[in-house]
C-alpha cells in the first residue's frame, strides 16, 4: 500500500482515537440519562450498551466514519442482490431467504422452501419408509447453524431424533451409530459444493454402514441440501430429494435456506416460518433505523471502538442459559471467517486491526473457570452477556433466578471492581460489558438475535473495508491435506516426520 493510502485509512479514524477514555462509572455520574442513551428494545429483545466506553461523542464520530464508508448505499446494495461480494463477483442473499431483498430471489427463496416443506409432509407421511431418526452430514456453516437452532430449541420436541456430525473423526459418526436404528434413519447430506472432503467422506461412511445393515436401496432414504443439485444427483441422490439454495447464500449465512433442513423437520414448519420473521423483523429493523437507534450498528460501534482504539484482541460472549451454549461456537465461525482479514475490499493490506477473536462459554461455569482473567487478567476483554428472562426447566424457579442474578452481578463486578490494601484481592474495575436480555427463547426471538450478529458482522466489515463474504483463508490447508493423501507433496521436516510416524506415508 502506498504511504498516501495508509495515512487515508488512518485519518478515517483520528476523531474516533482521539476520544477521551473515561471510565464507566464516570460516564454513569456524569450523564442521568445514560442507561436509556445506550439500551433499546427489538423484537423481543433488550441491548444494553450502558456499561460499554461507548459515548454520544463516539456514536457520533462513527456515524461520521459510516458516512464515508457508505454504509447505508452498501446495505441497500446487500438488500438489492448487487454483487457486494466483489472477490467472488456473487451478490449476498441471507436476508432474501427471510423474504427481505430482491424481489427475484425471494420468489426463488419462497419456491425452495416450499420445496422442502413438501419434501417435509412426504417425509411425514411415510413416503420415505418409517423414519424416526434425522443424521445430517455438513460442517462448517452447514452444521453450526442447524445445530444451533436444533439443540435450543428442539429439546422439547419429540418429532424426530437429529444428530449433526461435522467431524470427520470416526468417533463422532461411530457415537451416532450406536444410537440410531439404520432401518429407520433418514440421511441428509448438506454441502453447498457438494465436493466437501469431510462432508462426502462421512456421507458414504452412513451409507456403508445402512448396506451392511441390510438396508433396502439406502440412496432412496439420502435428502441432499446444496448450491450444486447436478452433483448431488451425480452421488446417487434422487432428483425429488435435493433441495437446492442460492449461489448468493454464504455457509455461515445459510441455515435459513434449505441447510435448516434439520431445524424444520425437527421443530415442524411453523417454528422454521416463525424463525425466518424473527429475522425479518431483524432486517426491517437494521434497514430503516438511524445508526444511533441501529442495535446491530451500536453493537458494531462497540466492538470497532474496543479493537481499533482500547486495542482489545479477543471478545467473549457468554450465554447465561444452556439452551444457547453453542451460540459461542456459532459466533466464531460467523465473526471470525467473515471479518478475520488481512486485506481490505480494494485488495490493499488492512492497516489496522481486523475482527477480535472470538471465544466464550456458558454460564455460570464459565465464572468458575475463566472469570479469574476477566476479572483480574491483564488483558482488556469485552464481554457479552446473553440471558432469556423465561426459564427452560419447570424445576424450582431459584435455579434461574440465580443464573439471571449471576449473569447481572457479574457485569456490575467487572465495572464497578474492588480496591482493597492486598494487591491480590483487588480488582481494577471500568471492565466493559453489554447485555442482550431476551423475553424467551422460541424461533422468533432467536431468528432476530442471529439475524442481529448477522448485521453486526456485516457494519463492522464495511467500516473496515473488509469483504466480510468470502472465506478463501480456509482453502490452503485443506488444499495441502488433499495433496497429502494422494502422495507426492513435499512438506517441511516437521510436517513430514509427524506424517511418517503416523503412518500416513
Amino acid at each position: 500500500m502506498a504511504d498516501n493510502e495508509a495515512g487515508d485509512q488512518t485519518n478515517d479514524w483520528s476523531a474516533i482515537e482521539a476520544l477521551p477514555k473515561r471510565k464507566l462509572e464516570e460516564l454513569f455520574a456524569s450523564d442521568p440519562e445514560r442507561l436509556s442513551r445506550f439500551s433499546l428494545d427489538v423484537a423481543g429483545m433488550h441491548f444494553d450498551w450502558s456499561k460499554t466506553h461507548l459515548t454520544t461523542e463516539a456514536v457520533t464520530a462513527f456515524e461520521a466514519l459510516s458516512h464515508k464508508r457508505d454504509l447505508a448505499g452498501r446495505r441497500d446494495k446487500m438488500f438489492a442482490g448487487d454483487h457486494i461480494n466483489v472477490t467472488e463477483d456473487r451478490p449476498v442473499e441471507h436476508t432474501a431467504e427471510r423474504y427481505e431483498g430482491a424481489p427475484e430471489s425471494v420468489a426463488r427463496a419462497k419456491k425452495y422452501h416450499e420445496r422442502m416443506r413438501t419434501l417435509i409432509d412426504a417425509i411425514e407421511a411415510g413416503a420415505l419408509g418409517e423414519i424416526r431418526y434425522v443424521l445430517h452430514t455438513g460442517i462448517g456453516g452447514s452444521a453450526l447453524g442447524p445445530n444451533l437452532l436444533v439443540d435450543s430449541l428442539g429439546r422439547g420436541a419429540d418429532r424426530y431424533e437429529v444428530a449433526i456430525v461435522s467431524n470427520v473423526d470416526g468417533m463422532a459418526m461411530e457415537d451416532v451409530f450406536k444410537q440410531f436404528d439404520p432401518h429407520t434413519t433418514l440421511l441428509v447430506v448438506a454441502s453447498k459444493t457438494f465436493t466437501t472432503t469431510e462432508t462426502m467422506l462421512n456421507a458414504d461412511t452412513v451409507v456403508q454402514w445402512m448396506q451392511e445393515a441390510g438396508v433396502d436401496d439406502p440412496y432412496g432414504r439420502v435428502v441432499a441440501l446444496t448450491a450444486s443439485p447436478e452433483k448431488a444427483i451425480e452421488w446417487g441422490v434422487d432428483e425429488t430429494r435435493v433441495l437446492p439454495f442460492g449461489e448468493g447464500v454464504g455457509g455461515r449465512y445459510s441455515l435459513w435456506s434449505s441447510i435448516g433442513f434439520p431445524a424444520a423437520i425437527k421443530l415442524g414448519w411453523a417454528a422454521f416460518e416463525e424463525l425466518l420473521e424473527g429475522a425479518a423483523e431483524m432486517d426491517r429493523h437494521f434497514r430503516l433505523t438511524a445508526l444511533h437507534e441501529s442495535a446491530p450498528a451500536l453493537a458494531a460501534f462497540a466492538d470497532l471502538y474496543y479493537t481499533q482504539v482500547r486495542r482489545a484482541e479477543t471478545r467473549a460472549t457468554f450465554a447465561y442459559d444452556e439452551r444457547l451454549k453453542l451460540l459461542p461456537p456459532y459466533l466464531q465461525q460467523l465473526e471470525m471467517e467473515s471479518n478475520g482479514k488481512g486485506v481490505t475490499v480494494s485488495g490493499r493490506w488492512l492497516t489496522r486491526p481486523s475482527t477480535a477473536i472470538t471465544w466464550g462459554g456458558v454460564g455460570t461455569d464459565a465464572q468458575h473457570a475463566v472469570f479469574q482473567l476477566l476479572h483480574q487478567g491483564t488483558h482488556l476483554v469485552p464481554v457479552e452477556f446473553v440471558a432469556v428472562i423465561e426459564a427452560g426447566d419447570d424445576l424450582n424457579p431459584e435455579h434461574h433466578k440465580q443464573l439471571l442474578l449471576n449473569a447481572f452481578a457479574q457485569g456490575a463486578a467487572l465495572m464497578k471492581g474492588k480496591h482493597v490494601d492486598d494487591p491480590a484481592r483487588s480488582y481494577t474495575g471500568d471492565r466493559p460489558t453489554s447485555t442482550i436480555l431476551l423475553d424467551q427463547l422460541d424461533p422468533h426471538t432467536l431468528g432476530a438475535l442471529i439475524a442481529f450478529y448477522e448485521h453486526r458482522v456485516f457494519v463492522a466489515g464495511t467500516l473496515l473495508e473488509i469483504n466480510s463474504f468470502d472465506q478463501f483463508g480456509v482453502e490452503l490447508g485443506k488444499e495441502m491435506a488433499k495433496a497429502a493423501s494422494k502422495g507426492g507433496q513435499e512438506f517441511d521436516p516437521s510436517t513430514t516426520d509427524l506424517i511418517k510416524r503416523a503412518g500416513l506415508e
